[in-house]
């Protein structure tokens, strides 16, 4: 138990310092130190990251950062595209999920190594004196496409999404890092929230022991992440945390063969 309290809170800090990538880090060490495979360490690591992400959405909330609006228009997309690839995960070979997963985290990883930043397009214009999105039809569009984006990856894959939502919503918009990591994390709570509701009326039932030492001990991380956030610039968080994805990435590729 010392061992998956100690990977508890290092994914709340990730996630609180980077407003995403909790989930796709939690399942691969799960795997490792539960002995388990991709299909029952998913959705432990989905309800942690979830609940921890709600904590956090709290804090934004009362700290103005989040926008909100964006968060429950993108969720509300989810809804049919998380309950489809549910479905679709069901008739995937375990192995051939993980194979993705670690392509999706090295993609993910590379995308941070990039020396030039991403540039926004300006897809979703914002009002620059509030940071709130304009909403007009082209808004309302990319932002939905993102939503049925994020509910198929979180249906498949098992995880919030939060590692593509974080760049595309800088690449889309002009919000500030610190907005756009507050609304990812509204975000990833609620998609994670219709997926587990999914999850429960298919029949699943969670591991009651394990899952709330993992969920306890990452909303203590979460707390410290978001606290350190403060203190450490963008690119070496984003850094740190693409390293940490290219090597796990590796060694559950490693353990899989």
């Amino acid at each position: 138990m010392f061992l998956l309290a100690c990977e508890g809170v290092f994914i709340g800090i990730t996630l609180g310092l980077t407003g995403a990538g909790g989930g796709i880090l939690a399942i691969p060490l799960l795997m490792w130190s539960q002995s388990w495979s991709v299909a029952q360490a998913a959705p432990i690591a989905l309800i942690a990251t979830t609940i921890a992400s709600g904590a956090a959405t709290i804090q934004g909330l009362w700290q103005h950062k989040i926008r909100y609006r964006a968060a429950i228009w993108m969720a509300l997309f989810s809804i049919p595209s998380v309950y489809l690839g549910v479905t679709v995960s069901k008739y995937i070979p375990t192995s051939y999920i993980t194979i993705l997963l670690c392509i999706v985290m090295v993609i993910s990883a590379c995308r941070y190594f990039m020396k030039t930043p991403i540039q926004s397009l300006n897809l979703c214009r914002t009002n620059q004196v509030t940071q709130r999105f304009i909403w007009n039809h082209k808004t309302k569009i990319y932002l939905g496409g993102l939503g049925i984006t994020l509910g198929i990856v979180t249906g498949i894959l098992g995880v919030g999404g939060g590692f593509i939502l974080m760049p595309i919503l800088k690449k889309i918009s002009d919000l500030s890092i610190y907005c756009i990591s507050a609304t990812s994390l509204m975000t990833i709570f609620l998609v994670g929230l219709i997926t587990l509701i999914t999850q429960i009326s298919s029949g699943y039932h969670y591991a009651l022991d394990i899952t709330f030492v993992f969920v306890f001990t990452a909303l203590i991380g979460l707390f410290i992440g978001r606290f350190l956030q403060n203190y450490l610039h963008e690119h070496i968080i984003y850094k740190f945390f693409a390293v940490l994805l290219i090597c796990i990435a590796s060694i559950t590729l490693y353990r899989l063969i």
